[in-house]
Order: structure tokens, then C-alpha cells, then sequence
């Protein structure tokens, strides 16, 4: 069963159970260097994320713009803008987890699928998973709610846009700053022509990333077949009441997921984000 990873990028973090993240790596016009000082790599250490292979790439934004990002753990991009800025507390516990930075709530948080041109939009399946992603966290009550458009803009809160420059099977996001939301949200062109429940999963992970989950097996990446532990102990996580503390194979917020997906939160990821918001 193949396995994918997903990417997302940083404004601030807070985390929980994300169950895949799609990083294939794939030749594409965005440059990559591996010339990160120590300095960038031991602050990305101290936020409890593991610094090896961090790279640098210059992601495109729907009206063409582009922006550099560090690129870390495969699935998340942080602004190097915004680096001196983060910080974590409480002791990495368990898999289930989150720091002081979420967005504020109670509020309506405005999503648009992108429909505009140069190979940004949404495909068809790309839209009916955001549509299936936005119902599911709606359907929780939570203090945050989400009010969904199709438009060629972005002014929106976050923007769900195609990444024509990436042909991997996933996405990528960030994480909230100043109490909003990672505002824009690739979905690669590798998930063209997938099913509408692997776009829901997708969409619903990295929106997950946008309002504060980092991914639920952070400690072994084991979705991924991995052994490796993303943090660094003692800093970084608070264990969320009433999640488990070992692998729990069917959060929607795992590091890598499979194409069988169903797309749908497990009563964990719904604890957890109950109760943060």
C-alpha cells in the first residue's frame, strides 16, 4: 500500500493528530538548498521539530508571487520571517498534543477554493473534498466555524489553492500566528485525478495544520515506516485529556497516509479538537 506525505508551512503551532502528510518528492521549478545555518537549525529544533534534511524552497501563491519558506519534516513550511517569533512550552508527553498558539475563537473563519487561473485552481475532486472537509469540522459545533466559497480571490482567512509547481501526492500548510490561521493551503497535482475522499483527507489535514495540529505520530513517523522521533524532548507539547499516548493508526492527522483513506476524523481527533475549541 503506498504511503504519502503532506507539507505544510508556519505562522505559529499548536498540535494534535494529523494523520498524513504527503511529501513525495518530485522534480519541479522550485529551487531547494540545503545551506541552512545552525543557527535556523537550532531554533527549528527548539519549536520540537526535527532539523534534518530542512531545506529552503520559493513556493508560488496564487497570483504568481513567491515566497521562501523552510521546509521541514517533509510536511511543513515555516517563514523565515516568523522564526525568532515562535516559541513552545510544557514537555513533549504524548502524541496528542498542542502549545500556547491557536487560533482565537469563538469566530467564523472565512475558506475559499480557488478557481482563478494559471493551473491554481481546485479540480473538480479537489473542490468536493474541501466541500466533505469544511462539513466535517462544521458538524463538531466548535467555537470555530467555517464558511466556504469558490473564487478566483484571496481574501479569505485561508485559501485552498493548486499548486501547479508540485506533482506529489499531498499538500502543505502552516500553522496559526497572532490568534488566525495559516492562510493559504496547497493541494498538489498529484491528487488530480485521486478520489474525492483522499482530496477530503488532504484538505482536512492541512486546514488541521492551518488552525494549530501538528501531526499525531510525531514521535516515530511510523505511518511513514519510519523510526524517527520529529521533536525534541522536554519542549513543545501538552498532552490533550482523553487522546491516546501510542500510534493511533487512524488519525486523520498522521504524517503519512495510504489512497484507502476514508477522509474522516476518529473519535481521538475529535476529543482533541473538541477540546481546544
Amino acid at each position: 500500500m503506498k504511503k504519502i506525505k503532506l507539507i505544510m508551512s508556519w505562522g505559529a503551532l499548536v498540535a494534535l493528530l494529523f494523520a498524513s502528510c504527503a511529501k513525495d518528492e518530485v522534480d519541479s521549478p522550485v529551487e531547494e538548498s540545503q545551506n541552512i545555518s545552525q543557527e535556523v537549525l537550532d531554533k527549528i529544533g527548539s519549536l520540537s521539530l526535527n532539523t534534518n534534511d530542512v531545506v529552503m524552497k520559493d513556493i508560488p501563491l496564487p497570483d504568481g508571487t513567491l515566497v521562501s519558506r523552510y521546509v521541514v519534516e517533509g510536511d511543513i513550511t515555516i517563514d523565515p520571517d516568523k522564526l525568532d517569533g515562535m516559541s513552545i512550552y510544557g514537555g513533549i508527553t504524548t502524541e496528542q498534543y498542542r502549545t500556547n498558539n491557536l487560533v482565537s475563537s469563538p469566530r467564523t473563519l472565512t475558506v475559499i477554493g480557488y478557481t482563478g487561473g494559471g493551473g491554481y485552481a481546485l479540480t473538480n475532486s479537489m473542490r468536493t473534498g474541501l466541500q466533505w472537509a469544511v462539513a466535517n469540522y462544521n458538524r463538531l459545533n466548535l467555537g470555530i466555524t467555517m464558511s466556504l466559497s469558490f473564487a478566483a480571490s484571496t481574501n479569505a482567512d485561508m485559501v485552498v489553492y493548486r499548486n501547479p509547481t508540485e506533482s506529489g501526492a499531498g499538500g502543505s500548510a502552516g500553522f496559526p500566528s497572532g490568534g488566525n490561521p495559516n492562510k493559504f493551503i496547497q493541494i498538489f497535482t498529484g491528487l488530480d485525478n485521486a478520489s474525492n475522499n483522499v482530496n477530503e483527507h488532504v484538505a482536512t489535514h492541512e486546514i488541521g495544520h492551518s488552525i494549530g495540529f501538528r501531526h499525531t505520530d510525531w514521535f516515530s513517523r511510523q505511518s511513514c515506516g519510519q523510526n524517527v522521533n520529529e521533536g525534541t524532548a522536554g519542549v513543545g507539547a501538552v498532552h490533550i485529556p482523553g487522546t491516546p499516548t501510542g500510534y493511533d493508526s487512524t488519525s486523520i492527522m498522521l504524517s503519512c497516509f495510504s489512497f484507502s483513506t476514508n477522509g474522516e476524523f476518529n473519535n481521538n481527533d475529535i476529543t482533541a479538537l473538541n477540546f481546544l475549541y
